[in-house]
């Protein structure tokens, strides 16, 4: 299966090992919760889905990479204790308390929260002294004589022989106590998550000519050559940082992250085309509906360069539907703290607002450290959260030449109408863009004889179609361009569907 079926399965498992009967206990015993066995290739994203589906379900999460750890790490240290049996005292060796087990203890302790994932990656590489612990720990839930707290649900990962020589093959009497996930590598879902984390549209759209790249290990007589999705995601970051910088990118840069030299070099070579493309066709000036006067030239070029453009009206478009979701998330926010700030009962003619926004502020920027600190923040959450805090010190600054709550109060307000009258400006003009950006591939590739528009029309809305920004602008602001091509498309599916249906009838 694909990594997002593989998240969905976790999550509902998760969900399912944490639902309690009407006494309080586990609906299914703890003993009877099997471990979760993650199996698939190295870079795929294996440990990112456990961070999204703790923070989604709002529970703890304790990560470890088992090959880091000893055996005494794992079980703890031995030390001497006394007991007494049958009246005579005996010197017994018992264990210190794990340092794994001991962390997740650590997590509830910061949080408050008492359920979660401890999750173990390359639980099938470990060293041979380890791996009997390990096998105890997934059939009991144990590390020496510690145990599991309840609330914890264990996901461990693991990679395929095929990926690395120090993997040791689990027994049936193992494998028939855990759950055991396979997954494959696969662009189509890794792209639903591109877009949403914001991945450079220059990857996206190379990776969109040539699928075959995405994902690469191969072993010849020069080595071992690999390219992982964890690659291409890293890589992303330092580009948008380097071009923010005005530093060059090149293949020196991409043999960093692509570990691959014709794969490297190739993408190298795309970027510096997919950079001249930007300047060479003006993206901006076309979202603003200022269309090339010479689109014959684009009409006749390559494939590949018609891919490109939409790629690159795909990702400016993308930055401006995050930017919504962002700006939307802060002034829901900031709606939710001066309503309540207003609606207080300490809030009187004789109170301070600018003081109570102040103290607000100081205690939404301690949350935000304690989240950060017991790891319960994603980091767009944090982002939310930072972004926020700063609008609110913009606010209190303006009220430093208020003399009453009541001309305070009718500041703030006028400050936050502001903010929202600009963010609704923001989204016509976003709209406009989609608009223009509909308007510019029909015009540039129109094909009269195509129901649903042009080839090129169908590609890109194909792709604003299964992204999370672009589906949540439109259904939360509308756009009719999208509506129209849209439409179209359902009906030319369904058009084609029928085709089917008749063709077989007549067979």
């Amino acid at each position: 299966m694909t990594i997002d079926e593989a998240r969905q399965e976790i999550k509902n498992a998760v969900l399912a090992y944490l639902e309690k009967d009407e006494v309080g206990q586990y609906e299914i015993p703890v003993e009877r919760q099997r471990p979760i066995l993650l199996m698939g290739p190295p870079g795929i994203g294996k440990t990112a889905v456990m961070e999204q589906i703790a923070h989604e379900l709002g529970i703890g999460l304790v990560s470890y990479t088992i090959t880091h750890h000893t055996r005494q790490s794992a079980i703890g240290l031995p030390k001497i204790s006394e007991k007494s049996y049958g009246g005579e005292m005996y010197s017994v060796t018992e264990y210190t308390m794990s340092e794994i087990i001991g962390a997740v203890y650590d997590k509830i302790e910061k949080t408050g929260v008492k359920e979660g994932i401890l999750f173990l990656d390359e639980i099938n590489c470990v060293s041979e002294t380890l791996a009997p612990t390990m096998l105890q720990f997934l059939q009991y839930k144990t590390f020496g004589s510690h145990k599991l707290p309840e609330g914890y649900i264990i996901v461990t990962a693991g990679n395929p022989p095929q990926y690395n020589k120090s993997v040791r093959d689990f027994d049936i009497v193992t494998l028939d106590r855990v759950r055991q996930i396979n997954i494959e590598e696969n662009f189509e879902a890794w792209k639903d998550y591109a877009y949403k984390a914001g991945v450079h549209g220059a990857i996206i759209a190379y990776l969109e000519i040539k699928k075959e790249n995405f994902y690469s290990i191969k072993t010849d007589i020069n080595g071992r050559s690999f390219v992982t999705a964890r690659g291409w995601e890293d890589l992303s970051r330092i580009i948008k940082v380097y071009e923010k910088l005005g530093i060059g990118v090149d293949e020196n840069l991409t043999s960093q992250y692509l570990q691959n030299d014709t794969i490297s070099r190739d993408f190298a070579t795309y970027y510096e085309l997919y950079r001249r493309y930007n300047e060479l066709y003006k993206i901006p000036d076309i979202l603003k509906g200022d269309f090339p006067a010479d689109t014959d030239t684009i009409r006749k070029g390559s494939f590949d360069e018609k891919l490109s453009i939409i790629g690159l009206l795909t990702d400016k478009l993308m930055e401006e539907f995050r930017d919504y979701s962002e700006e939307q998330a802060v002034q829901k926010r900031l709606f939710e703290i001066i309503g309540k700030g207003i609606s207080s009962e300490a809030s009187n003619e004789n109170s301070s607002f600018k003081k109570w926004l102040e103290n607000e502020a100081s205690a939404i920027d301690v949350d935000i450290q304690n989240k950060i600190t017991s790891g319960m923040s994603s980091r767009s959450e944090e982002k939310i959260e930072k972004l926020t805090l700063n609008e609110l010190k913009k606010c209190t600054e303006l009220l430093l030449n208020e003399k009453t709550y009541e001309s305070e109060v009718a500041k703030v307000k006028s400050w936050f109408n502001d903010r929202e009258k600009t963010r609704q400006d923001k989204i016509k003009l976003t709209g406009e863009h989609l608009t223009h950006s509909f308007e510019f591939l029909e015009k540039t590739f129109g094909d009269e004889q195509s129901l649903t528009g042009s080839q090129e029309t169908v590609i890109f809305l194909t792709e604003l179609s299964g992204a999370y920004h672009s589906l949540k602008f439109v259904r939360e602001t509308g756009n009719e361009a999208f509506y129209k091509y849209n439409k179209l498309l359902l009906l030319n599916d369904r058009k084609q569907e029928l085709k089917e249906e008749v063709s077989k009838l007549i067979l």
